[in-house]
């Protein structure tokens, strides 16, 4: 059925305009705390190494993210400025192609308006964005290939070039962590899904029906297949050149053996370490930094927004049900990236596992809370949205002093803050 016409608009100008206010948040004091904090401790070295041209550094994890880290230093020196400049514009970048991937699933400017609202107050994307971190490259390609292949089925029209987008910025977010893997296949069965369910009879080479007319199974398969490996592959030819390391099939393969043993072999129990299902209760943040600097006590702790972080959950259950009874794709596709975000890590072999590997879950969750606050505005209960949405923003602004290293009253000023013993 085609959209009204009211509804065919693209809805950019509020995306970006959200976007352009959290990247005011996120730029202000982006150069504090002003020494190295948490695993920005093995990143700028690597960072470093690639731009002297003396080594390649933190091997276990893809080079992307820290090529973008280094792009930072290059452009504005090896200062906190620097190394945070990079992961500040991927949140932005974030942030708004998030929205406009919701935009297109759903075309609806409520639940797009309000996502944008609950992630740039969920307190993670600000946190990461603010370090010198891996997540945030990953979590923005991501973004970025979801609203591609969004766009993809809603105008196929730009189909082909929609895919192709989508598959570069699949392969360039694996590039800058391995943590998206399990995502990776699922456009690509969800291409096969529908175009099966559309009965075509020349499965692999019919352009015809869902879900982008005019691109077929087979061509598919190059876009969302070999292309992000093709782009996770060029990712390593930086730190190959510098090492002199070959990049051939046999050469790649025993890298990423080496790279394998490199993510299995942190075994040490370490003090934030944490479970799945904590992750999801929000009941284990991670102090990322808590200490005086220059005379001042700063701290920056990753904690998710503890009303959306919570309200999110029972809304992922009305996505499914909406998706089962209605027949609602976008709400389905959420839970469906939700689960297996989020479940890979249930069944992961990492032995340790940390908080921030909920950034990516976490995206999905507020994108569930979001077409359900706007359902249920919708059927005329406008309440719930008004709430959360006033609360989660109220939230953010509470607990900010301890998102963004602003200067605290005493050492015990952390107290202030922490509603649950877990959270120390």
């Amino acid at each position: 059925m085609p959209l009204a016409p009211h509804r065919q608009i693209s809805f950019r100008t509020p995306c970006a305009i959200v976007a352009l206010a959290f990247a005011i948040l996120a730029f202000t004091g982006l150069a504090l705390p002003p020494v190295p904090n948490f695993d920005e401790v093995h990143y700028l070295p690597a960072a470093r190494a690639l731009l002297d041209g003396s080594g390649w550094l933190n091997r276990e994890h893809p080079p992307l993210g820290k090529e973008l880290i280094a792009l930072g230093i290059a452009l504005l020196g090896d200062t906190p400025w620097g190394w945070r400049l990079a992961p500040a514009l991927a949140g932005t970048l974030a942030l708004y192609a998030a929205m406009r991937a919701l935009w297109h699933a759903s075309h609806d400017r409520l639940a797009t308006l309000a996502f944008g609202v609950l992630l740039a107050s969920g307190g993670f994307l600000f946190v990461q964005s603010r370090i010198a971190m891996l997540d945030v490259f990953m979590a923005a390609f991501l973004m970025i290939a979801l609203w591609q292949l969004a766009a993809a089925v809603r105008a196929p029209e730009s189909g082909r070039l929609r895919l192709a987008l989508a598959g570069i910025t699949l392969g360039l977010s694996l590039a800058s962590k391995w943590n998206v893997a399990p995502l990776l296949p699922l456009p690509g069965l969800a291409f096969l899904a529908a175009r099966m369910a559309a009965g075509r009879r020349r499965l692999l080479l019919s352009r015809r029906g869902i879900p982008v007319p005019g691109v077929s199974l087979l061509e598919a398969a190059l876009w969302l297949g070999l292309v992000p490996l093709a782009v996770y592959w060029a990712s390593f030819v930086p730190p190959a050149l510098i090492t002199g390391q070959a990049l051939d099939p046999a050469a790649f393969l025993a890298l990423h053996r080496e790279m394998f043993a490199l993510q299995q072999s942190v075994t040490e129990a370490h003090p934030y370490q944490s479970h799945w299902w904590q992750w999801a209760l929000n009941l284990r943040p991670i102090w990322y930094f808590y200490e005086p600097v220059d005379g001042v006590l700063r701290g920056v702790l990753l904690l998710g927004n503890p009303l959306t972080m919570l309200a999110g959950l029972p809304a992922l259950g009305w996505c499914l049900w909406a998706g089962v009874t209605r027949r609602r794709w976008d709400t389905l596709a959420v839970v469906a990236l939700y689960a297996v975000s989020l479940g890979f890590w249930a069944i992961a072999a990492k032995p340790v596992q940390f908080y921030y590997h909920y950034f990516v879950p976490h995206l999905f969750l507020c994108a569930a809370l979001a077409l359900w606050l706007a359902a249920m505005w919708k059927g005329g209960r406008r309440w719930p949205m008004l709430l959360v949405l006033a609360g989660s923003a109220s939230l953010f602004a509470w607990f900010r002093p301890i998102y963004s290293a602003a200067p605290l009253a005493s050492e015990t000023a952390f107290e202030t803050w922490m509603w649950l013993d877990s959270w120390r």
